[in-house]
């Protein structure tokens, strides 16, 4: 009888010790990431556009964000400049580079640019630029230094929320989760 127990009892330790080496190895971080996620960590490549256009020569021009990107009703997204915004100064400035050129057959045609929007709000985001540009908060604090660029790219991390988050706090904006989330519409409002 005494050997039936020590028999259950070695057992039983065993599994333990089994158990809990499986446990722990199950916990541990892999060793390895997938390639594709180390090859989508960032920064981002810049989206192929339409036209070619340089902030970096457009602003050391002078010219400031605003002149070009405006903030139409209901204010939440800064529009696209304008292809009558482009040809101000183009129709006569540059204008028999290639990229000037393109860009004049999409004012004949009365079409808009179609750019390609580089920042997108997250689904599920409301977010907006009024409040934003109303509390002063400039374009370079979430859109980084574009002066510096060439081709327009992600250039922050600024649709993060700890980016939102980190903003808010250091600016004592409030950072309660329906500041930046509406409530479902499925669900009673809280009490």
């Amino acid at each position: 009888m005494k050997s039936g127990w020590g028999i259950w009892g070695a057992s039983l330790g065993a599994a333990v010790l089994l158990l809990g080496a499986s446990g722990a190895r199950a916990q541990q971080a892999p060793q390895t990431a997938k390639q594709e996620v180390l090859d989508n960590l960032g920064p981002h490549p810049a989206p192929t556009q339409p036209i070619p256009y340089s902030h970096k020569t457009h602003l050391a021009l002078g010219l400031q964000c605003q002149m070009c990107h405006t903030n139409p009703d209901p204010g939440s997204l800064m529009a696209f400049p304008a292809t009558s915004t482009c040809m101000t100064c183009h129709a006569s400035d540059a204008k028999d580079k290639p990229a000037i050129v393109g860009l004049a057959e999409f004012a004949k045609s009365g079409q808009p640019i179609p750019w390609v929007r580089v920042y997108q709000v997250t689904p599920g985001v409301t977010w907006t630029h009024r409040k934003h540009l109303q509390a002063d908060i400039q374009c370079i604090a979430c859109h980084g230094d574009v002066s510096q660029v060439d081709a327009m790219a992600q250039i922050t991390s600024v649709t993060s929320m700890g980016s939102c988050i980190g903003c808010h706090q250091a600016h004592n904006a409030p950072t309660i989760c329906i500041t930046c989330h509406a409530w479902p519409s499925d669900q009673p409002p809280a009490r």
